[in-house]
């Protein structure tokens, strides 16, 4: 993909309601999500390519060569000292790889940054959701095998 069709691409998003575009082909990986009125992009290549210079849509605009966003993370409220992670995308939810292994990460399992939590299945693409957070798993928010929206809450947290 040409540096004009990207900019293109991230022109469209732009001014469309769209809040998040995944495009993967074999060569090239590109996720461009939209978080308020600014969209931000992430391309990744499968082949080693210098870094293109792309002139931003706005200047909050950034296309860099890395891996995908991880997911939301927020405070849950003031009283509560929970964490919530959030689903980064649209699609399906699975807690484990397959229905024979056990689950990334059950009620009372310790996490830290990095560590799968889940896989979320979006246009026969599985994701893998990894903590931003160290801390002890209190409550599991979805079912197994359900959709989920994008920012939806996904486990509670509790910080360690």
């Amino acid at each position: 993909m040409e540096t004009k069709e990207i900019q293109k691409l991230i022109d469209f998003i732009a001014q469309s309601g769209l809040d998040e575009v995944n495009i993967e082909t074999t060569d090239l990986k590109i996720k461009v999500k939209r978080y308020g009125s600014a969209p931000t992009a992430s391309l990744s290549s499968s082949q080693a390519a210098p870094a293109p210079s792309y002139a931003p849509v706005t200047p909050t605009t950034a296309v860099t060569h890395s891996a995908p966003a991880e997911p939301a993370v927020s405070s849950e409220s003031a009283s509560s000292n929970l964490i919530t992670i959030k689903s980064p995308m649209i699609g399906t939810f699975y807690r484990a790889s397959s229905p024979e292994t056990p689950a990334f990460a059950n009620i009372g399992d310790e996490i830290k940054p990095g560590k799968v939590v889940c896989v979320i299945e979006a246009m026969k693409l599985f994701n893998e959701i990894e903590s931003e957070i160290s801390g002890k798993i209190v409550k599991v928010l979805v079912e197994n095998a359900t959709p989920v929206e994008f920012d939806q809450p996904l486990f509670l947290v509790e910080p360690i």
